[in-house]
């Protein structure tokens, strides 16, 4: 799925008649495949570089671990025996301060469905 449908939705009402207003914008991308997820950051990261924008990141976050332990047996006959079962989410915190017109050129990359990406555009401070 695309990302610059997230950033059209948060992007609108912010500002359309001024010239160069600079957000920060911070992406939070969450996977349970760890591959797709550096690859969709190396792409934000490339991205964002082209065009000479401040960049920060992606900082790791900690990894969460769920797990669940469940016995073999449907009833509760025979031995005692458990099945351990775990899933590892990841994840990733871009940072990027841009004008509001790049905002979209920057995240409109095609990034693999299993990554989800949660965008939060802010006025800039320092800019």
């Amino acid at each position: 799925h695309k990302v610059a449908n997230m950033a059209t939705k948060d992007q609108k009402g912010k500002g359309e008649g001024e010239e160069q207003t600079f957000h920060r914008v911070r992406m939070t991308f969450t996977s349970r495949e760890i591959k797709s997820l550096e690859s969709a950051c190396a792409k934000i990261i490339q991205n964002a570089k082209d065009r000479e924008l401040k960049v920060a990141g992606p900082v790791r976050m900690p990894t969460k671990n769920l797990k669940i332990t469940t016995r073999k047996a449907p009833n509760g006959e025979g031995t005692n025996t458990w099945d351990r079962f775990e899933m590892r989410i990841h994840k990733r915190v871009i940072d990027l301060t841009s004008p509001s017109d790049k905002i979209k050129e920057v995240t409109s990359i095609a990034i693999d469905p299993c990554v989800n990406v949660e965008l939060i555009i802010t006025d800039s401070q320092d800019a």
